[in-house]
């Protein structure tokens, strides 16, 4: 990884999973000493890939709204439910990164909601509060791929941004596989964003767009 200190393993634990549809599987949560933003983000190693296989991982930006109350204004809890699955189907990573609204906060992700309310999308109401359209950094989630033994995989993630950075920071990203469409009444607007400002792989068919 280019320039970067190693972070290295601090804790492992088997946590069993369970969700809302009543899906479950074991998992084992991974925590880190080193990682360079000073962030408490957890790997969720799942399933049991084949010898020499390459390890499906997702890199889930963290969001409370949508991952725990089950917000609609976004597709993060469908797409992490998701992603548990497949990758426990396959064997791999989800890493749970604590970069709540594409890395501004929870508060300010409030804000932000507060001026689409009034017609603005997700990244026109960022730069109005002057933020960035989107501040994740993903050096800290290479450091953990490393600590893991990843140097290679499939990137479950509908964002071409993320499979750049990881390429940059010295990672493999063999394949970028999509996600679920997951669309809501209250989300259409977003989704469409994501896919018109940066370019991510969704439909706009299946959005009911063009």
């Amino acid at each position: 990884m280019p320039d970067t200190p190693a972070a290295t393993p601090r804790a492992r634990v088997r946590v069993p999973l369970r969700f809302h549809d009543g899906y479950g599987v074991d998992a084992e949560l991974v925590t880190f000493h080193g990682l360079t933003d000073g962030q408490e983000h957890v790997a969720v190693v799942l399933g049991d890939p084949a010898p020499g296989a390459v390890p499906l991982v997702r890199l889930h930006s963290e969001c409370l709204t949508g991952d725990v109350f089950g917000s609609a204004r976004c597709d993060c809890g469908p797409q992490l439910r998701e992603a548990v699955e497949r990758i426990a189907g396959r064997g791999g990573v989800l890493l749970y990164l604590r970069q709540e609204g594409r890395g501004i906060g929870l508060y300010n992700k409030l804000d932000a909601y507060a001026l689409q309310d009034q017609g603005l999308d997700t990244y026109e109401a960022n730069a109005a509060l002057g933020l960035p359209e989107d501040a994740r950094d993903y050096t800290a989630a290479a450091q953990m791929l490393a600590a893991l033994g990843i140097g290679e995989l499939d990137l479950l993630s509908n964002n071409p941004d993320k499979a750049e950075q990881l390429r940059t920071l010295g990672v493999t990203v063999r394949d970028r596989i999509p996600t679920g469409v997951f669309t809501t009444p209250h989300n259409v607007r977003y989704l469409r964003a994501k896919v018109l400002q940066t370019r991510h792989t969704l439909p706009l068919t299946e959005l009911g767009v063009g």
